[in-house]
């Protein structure tokens, strides 16, 4: 994993001078912030306000996050460009690791199909390239691969791509552990993000054993959506309503199961996911919660992130 280097951030009324903490993501050789931000979800949607979804990039860089993971079809296809908007003004831009994914596209009715021929794998990362206004992608992750969508065809050109300098490292997104397993077999992926939680330990096994092959391991999903707290379906605001709908269409099973484990959802929330999940820290290469739904709901958005960067230390 490497030194885990601190950085002093910041300081909030509700904390004490606090440090990010720094690791090597598996053989990339990449330093990369132990908390990254997912941009995805309702902040990329057009509803979300566009200065608050900026600010929330900006603060967390602010406060030495330097991982920013997106996807090409995320919010309607509109959080890869708007994550791109809100980098532009950062005078760290090219210091910062922006992850994104191809594998997925958007039909012309907003339905989404996977595609993971070459031509259009090819043109995803040009798109890729213009919306997030980089001229090459730190780490573009395959998302959500079967096991025979891995051709030897796909590979070969995923390859080229990266000879051609227009990414720089190659992962996969996904949640299906044969096809984890089977990554771990493939050189050409150095990174895997899987969803890792309070609500799924059985993940620790094959967490450890893709330690052992020297990948970067990406904690997706990883304060559970908030599921483990009371007050998922006790709140009426548009983004709660949004939420606790996909919840139940998309995650029926962690809504189940987060019922063992509902807590009261306070400024130390992150602190006690932490204590109720030992072995999370010291394996994994970073956590990468949603950047506008984080546990804590009555901070204003700055102590948000220090609550959840604080889990960190």
């Amino acid at each position: 994993m490497g030194q885990r280097r601190p950085a002093i951030v910041g300081a909030g009324p509700a904390f004490q001078v606090y440090a990010m903490l720094y690791r090597r993501l598996g053989r990339t050789n990449l330093r990369i912030s132990e908390i990254g931000l997912g941009c995805a979800s309702f902040w990329g949607k057009r509803i979300f306000s566009e200065a608050d979804a900026i600010r929330l990039v900006h603060a967390a860089a602010d406060r030495g996050v330097t991982f920013f993971d997106t996807g090409s079809s995320y919010s309607g296809g509109n959080a890869e460009p708007r994550l791109g908007r809100a980098i532009a003004g950062l005078k760290n831009k090219h210091d910062l690791i922006v992850a994104t994914k191809a594998g997925t596209r958007l039909g012309a009715s907003g339905r989404l199909y996977k595609d993971w021929s070459p031509g259009s794998v090819r043109r995803s990362v040009d798109d890729s390239l213009r919306h997030l206004q980089l001229d090459a992608i730190p780490l573009l992750q395959l998302h959500g691969p079967q096991i025979e969508h891995l051709t030897d065809e796909l590979l070969d050109t995923l390859l080229r791509i990266k000879q051609q300098g227009k990414i720089r490292h190659l992962g996969v997104n996904s949640f299906d552990m044969p096809v984890v397993e089977h990554v771990m077999t493939l050189p050409a992926f150095e990174t895997v993000m899987i969803d890792y939680n309070i609500l799924r330990p059985e993940r620790a096994p094959i967490i450890k054993k893709m330690a052992g092959h020297d990948l970067g391991i990406l904690a997706g999903m990883a304060l559970a959506g908030g599921l483990y707290g009371r007050s998922l379906f006790g709140n009426f605001g548009l983004r709660d309503l949004w939420y606790a709908a996909r919840a139940w269409k998309n995650h029926r099973g962690n809504v189940a199961r987060s019922r063992h484990f509902q807590f009261s959802t306070s400024r130390a929330a992150g602190r006690q996911v932490q204590s109720r999940w030992p072995g999370f820290w010291p394996i994994l290469t970073l956590a990468v919660p949603y950047s506008e739904r984080p546990v804590c709901r009555t901070c204003s958005l700055p102590s948000r992130l220090q609550a959840e960067t604080s889990t960190a230390d």
